[in-house]
């Protein structure tokens, strides 16, 4: 049958297992030769997509387009269905001579019905309320702030004496029962202590030291 073909179309028959192997088994590529009232399949690779086989007529949306005879377009991404009715992402692209006579066309058949199952999914996942947006990151740093603020409130509170009335020995208390509470186990509780008590960073880091000493 090979030798009975347009010269060009032989030469693209090597590009139809290529294409098919590239994307995979859900990925039907078509050569049709177009001859006077000749329009079938001389090559195609994973014809189980719509169940042709060499020597099947070229479908509708082809021959459809044939009738604009050389204003004809390729025909690209459009939709699709089998005869079992999966769901097809197709192309048709024709192909001349150097007359610019179409002598054929090389069609691409996706089966894309997993997909559309799986945007379908993903789409149903990813939905949400944009009137009730909310910034995760912001709320989980808010609450952990809270938290912070909460324990060291409570701590300063325990003790019954301003800050600016407090002497070293005070305040390094001060640090033990928070360290003890796990707040500096939270980001920025360094800072955040030093600044309440009125002292730099690197003197929480001191108290710190002094009280791992003693323990």
């Amino acid at each position: 049958m090979e030798k009975e073909i347009h010269p060009i179309l032989k030469g693209i028959i090597p590009l139809i297992d290529g294409i098919a192997a590239t994307f995979g088994k859900n990925c039907e590529v078509v050569l049709h030769e177009i001859n006077g009232s000749k329009k079938s399949i001389v090559a195609i690779h994973n014809g189980h997509v719509t169940g042709r086989s060499l020597g099947s007529p070229m479908l509708d949306i082809g021959i459809k387009a044939l009738t604009k005879d050389d204003n004809v377009s390729n025909i690209l991404n459009y939709s699709n269905k089998s005869s079992n009715g999966h769901i097809l992402k197709s192309s048709t692209m024709f192909i001349k001579d150097g007359n610019n006579n179409i002598i054929g066309c090389l069609c691409i058949n996706i089966d894309i019905s997993q997909f559309v199952v799986a945007q379908k999914a993903l789409e149903e996942l990813v939905h949400t309320n944009l009137d009730a947006e909310v910034s995760l990151e912001d709320t989980v740093s808010n609450n952990i702030n809270d938290v912070l603020t909460n324990i060291v409130a409570q701590t300063l509170e325990a003790t019954g004496k301003p800050v600016v009335y407090m002497n070293k020995e005070e305040k390094v208390s001060v640090v033990k029962k928070l360290n003890d509470q796990g707040a500096f186990l939270i980001k920025g509780a360094i800072d955040y202590v030093a600044k309440i008590l009125c002292v730099s960073r690197y003197t929480v880091y001191n108290y710190l030291d002094e009280i791992r000493i003693n323990e």
